[in-house]
C-alpha cells in the first residue's frame, strides 16, 4: 500500500519485453540501495516488484495487464517516472489510501498556470468518472490529489508548488498520458451495497430505493 507522496524521481534506462513479462531498469540512487527483492514499488502510480537492484538503479517486473492498463509500457529512455516504496506499520498516511493498481488512464485536455500552482483538466473514461468526487482523492501518475470539479468525461484537479518541484507533473503538457487510480472506499462500498452476483450473472442483493421503502426507509 502507498499514500500518493512521491519520495523520488527516477530515470528510465530501458525496457526489456520478454514473452509476456516486461523488466523495467530504473535510475533512481537516492532509494535504489536500500530497495529489496521483491519489494513492491510505485512507479507512476502502478505497483511494481523489485527483482533487482544495484547502487543506482533497480529492475521491476511488468505483467501483461501492466503494460496493456497503464502508459508503463510506452516508456522510453530518459523517460521519467514518478517512485514510492511501499508504507511500513506506522508510517504516516500523509495522502491517501493508494494500492497501486491503476485502473486506467486519462489525457491531460488543459493546464491553467496560475502564479506558483497549476490546474490540471484531464479527460478520462465514464466507468472512471463515476468513482471521482469534488473534494475526493484520486492518484494521479501515482501522485495522490484533491479533485476540484468533475463533469461528465473529464475533471480537474490543484497542484502546489512543492508537488510540481517533486514529481513529474510539472512537466506534464495537453496531450499527455497519466496513469489513474481512484479512491478505493467508494469501489468497496458499491461492490458490497450490490450483492453477489447469480448463477445467471444477475445481482441478488441489488439495494433499490423500492427495497428502502419496504423496509420502512422512505
Amino acid at each position: 500500500m502507498f499514500t500518493g507522496l512521491v519520495e523520488t524521481i527516477g530515470i528510465v534506462l530501458s525496457l526489456d519485453r520478454r514473452g509476456d513479462v516486461t523488466n523495467l531498469t530504473i535510475e533512481a540512487p537516492e532509494i535504489s540501495g536500500e530497495l529489496a527483492l521483491n519489494e513492491s514499488v510505485s512507479v507512476s502510480g502502478a505497483c511494481l516488484s523489485v527483482v533487482k537492484r544495484e547502487r543506482s538503479c533497480f529492475v521491476a517486473e511488468m505483467m501483461g495487464e501492466t503494460v496493456t492498463v497503464t502508459k508503463l509500457g510506452m516508456l522510453k529512455p530518459f523517460d521519467k517516472v514518478n517512485l514510492e516504496r511501499a508504507l511500513k506499520v506506522g508510517d504516516r498516511l500523509g495522502g491517501h489510501i493508494v494500492l497501486g493498481h491503476v485502473e486506467g488512464v486519462g489525457f491531460v485536455s488543459g493546464i491553467s498556470r496560475k502564479t506558483e500552482t497549476i490546474v490540471l483538466r484531464v479527460k478520462t473514461d465514464p466507468s472512471l468518472i463515476r468513482y471521482i468526487l469534488p473534494k475526493g482523492s484520486i492518484a494521479v501518475d501515482g501522485v495522490s490529489l484533491t479533485v476540484i470539479d468533475v463533469e461528465e468525461n473529464l475533471f480537474t484537479v490543484g497542484v502546489i508548488p512543492s508537488t510540481l518541484k517533486l514529481t513529474t507533473l510539472g512537466d506534464l503538457k495537453v496531450g499527455d498520458m497519466v496513469n489513474l487510480e481512484t479512491d478505493i472506499i467508494g469501489k468497496y462500498i458499491e461492490r458490497f451495497l450490490r450483492g453477489p452476483l447469480s448463477s445467471s450473472g444477475e445481482r441478488q442483493n441489488d439495494l433499490t430505493w423500492e427495497k428502502l421503502a419496504r423496509y420502512g426507509w422512505s
